[in-house]
């Protein structure tokens, strides 16, 4: 995948994934339980990413099980990550994995995105959890920096989203990745706001 990963992360990497196999079998954080397939459809998915975020201050909307949130903050340790879910369960998961696996610069917040107001704007907001591109700008849009990204992970290429899209966002790119070991389409839609009186 090309990426220079840090010593520590294949060990960091690893722990994530068994912390996920065992707390998966108590509070069903992901559906998948094939450790094979979180490695590929979760770990290496979220790892694809990490090459095409800009600089800066990162949010993962509505992380879950930490995807891709805790494969970013292992990747780029020296960027500040804050995963965001409402569901405590799951940030119980989530405080326990950034402790256990030593991330220092990443935070978890237990919150609903649309609640949320941060001090300062983050530069890029991620998430694989949103169903369209027009509701992850509708609830997660205030979150954006008027020079940030929104990154929207998707399977196949959403042309009927985007054409959905609010007047006051744009696409500024779509990317295609190449996931090892995973038959299926990825793309990362890049969305950033038009003027900096964006409406949410």
């Amino acid at each position: 995948m090309g990426l220079a990963l840090p010593a520590a992360a294949m060990d960091q990497l690893a722990n994530y994934l068994d912390l996920l196999v065992k707390w998966n079998r108590v509070y069903n954080l992901t559906a998948i339980r094939d450790e094979a397939k979180l490695v590929s459809h979760h770990v290496l998915d979220s790892l694809a990413v990490a090459s095409h975020l800009p600089d800066g201050n990162v949010v993962d909307v509505g992380s879950g099980a930490g995807l891709p949130g805790i494969p970013i903050a292992i990747s780029c340790p020296g960027r500040e990550v804050t995963l965001l879910d409402s569901n405590h369960k799951k940030t119980a998961f989530l405080k326990q994995a950034i402790t256990e696996l030593g991330l220092v610069t990443a935070r978890v917040l237990t919150e609903r995105v649309e609640a949320y107001r941060p001090a300062d704007p983050y530069k890029t907001v991620i998430s694989r959890a949103f169903s369209d591109l027009a509701d992850f700008i509708k609830l997660a849009g205030h979150l954006c920096a008027s020079d940030g990204v929104m990154i929207a992970m998707k399977g196949l290429h959403p042309h009927e989203e985007i054409a959905q899209l609010p007047s006051t966002w744009k696409v500024e790119k779509v990317v295609r990745l190449e996931i090892p070991q995973l038959e299926a389409s990825r793309h990362l839609v890049f969305m950033q706001p038009i003027s900096t009186t964006a409406a949410y």
